[in-house]
Parts: structure tokens; sequence; C-alpha cells
């Protein structure tokens, strides 16, 4: 099971998604941030290409409301899981776990990371992982460590791997300070790698834990 992990800079097309599916690298799934696919027609077009290539996607997108929402596309362009976000405080919206060839991925919508500890439990015993779309980067070093302190409990907890992956660029509310944050926590809790403000795409392979850094032209 290998996933490709971008940081892309906002965009109303889906042009850096089609640079990456269409990569020529060893990879079933493709991690994308919260709010990447803008609208509901793009949506239609992240299917078609999932479908072209035969690759998972897993991502968020906006709705007509310009409200987040969750989505996995498989790799034959079906939606398998699409959600609304859950509210702050709010127990954590279902469904947030889709089966797909016999694995199921678990799925946390931004910060929807500080509700994680409760809400998948019924999945726990049988997570392969759980992906984690994060809209911007974080807006400051604090959060930065709250967030990996917080994917890391939840790794322990459901015994699986978690990784998330948010956009190159935008910030929170528009203040102005941005720390682009990429990741993946093994069952253990401990960090396959943490990226803070390195843009890099990387390909990992979850099974052997190790990852490779993609350069795109």
């Amino acid at each position: 099971m290998k996933i490709l992990i971008s940081q892309p800079y906002h965009e109303e097309n889906l042009q850096q998604l089609e640079t990456d599916i269409a990569l020529d690298a060893d990879f079933d799934t493709v991690l994308y941030p919260e709010g990447y696919i803008t609208n509901k027609v793009n949506v239609d077009k992240a299917c078609a290409l999932a479908n072209k290539y035969h690759k998972m996607i897993i991502s968020g997108y906006r709705d007509e409301n310009r409200k987040d929402r969750a989505l996995i596309i498989n790799p034959h362009g079906e939606i398998i899981l699409e959600r609304a976000k859950t509210p702050m405080n709010d127990r954590l919206f279902t469904p947030s776990a889709a089966d797909f060839d016999g694995n199921k991925i678990g799925y946390l919508l931004c910060v929807e990371l500080l509700q994680g500890l409760l809400g998948l439990e019924k999945y726990a015993a049988s997570l392969a992982y759980i992906a984690h779309p994060i809209g911007v980067g974080m807006f400051s070093d604090e959060q930065f460590d709250e967030w990996i302190a917080e994917a890391k409990k939840i790794a322990l907890k459901y015994n699986t791997l978690i990784l998330g992956t948010s956009h190159a660029d935008g910030s929170y509310r528009n203040c102005g300070i941005s720390i682009p944050i990429a990741y993946c926590i093994d069952r253990a809790g401990e960090p396959i790698f943490i990226s803070k403000n390195d843009l890099r795409t990387r390909i990992i392979n979850l099974e052997t834990k190790e990852f490779e850094f993609i350069i795109n032209e």
C-alpha cells in the first residue's frame, strides 16, 4: 500500500492533482488537503482522474455554500466517503471510515483531528490507516507541536498509522502565518516523517515505512 502525499498550492483547477496522479511512479493512493477541490464540478473531474489512472483520491471539497466536506474517491472513480465537516465540540460525524479492496480507511478532516480520540472506536480493530487532509498550514509552532502530539495519541489509541497534509499556501482566517505540514505516524506513535516548511512530495510505503521524494518538474 503506497500513498503519494502532496502539499499543493490552492488553485481553481486540478492541475497539480493531474500532474501528481499521472506520475510514472508506484503508488495506489493520492492524499491531498482539505478544500483543494473547490466545487462539485471539480469533484466530477477528480472522479474521472481517479478512474483514468486507477488511483484512489483522498481529499476534501467545498460545496456550493463554501463549506468543507469530506471526500474519498476509489480507483474506479466512485465516491466511497462523503459527508459534512464536524463542528467544533461535536462528536465526530459518521461515516469516518470507508472500505475498499479489503481495507478500512479512517478519515479526519482538518481540525477533526482534535475530535479523533472519540468516534473511530467501532472501526479500531480493522483500520489500515487514518487519512487526515488539512486545509492550511499551522499558525504557530505551538499549534504544529500540538497537532503532531494529537496525531501520535490517535495512532496509539487505534493501533494504526495516521498521515496528513496541508496546502503549501494560505493561512488560518487569513492571519498571514502559515507553516505547511505533512506527516506520517506509525501505529506505535513514532514518526515515519514529520514535514515542517518542506513542500516536497513524498510516496510512502505503509508496509515497509520507507518513503521517497518526488520532484515535480
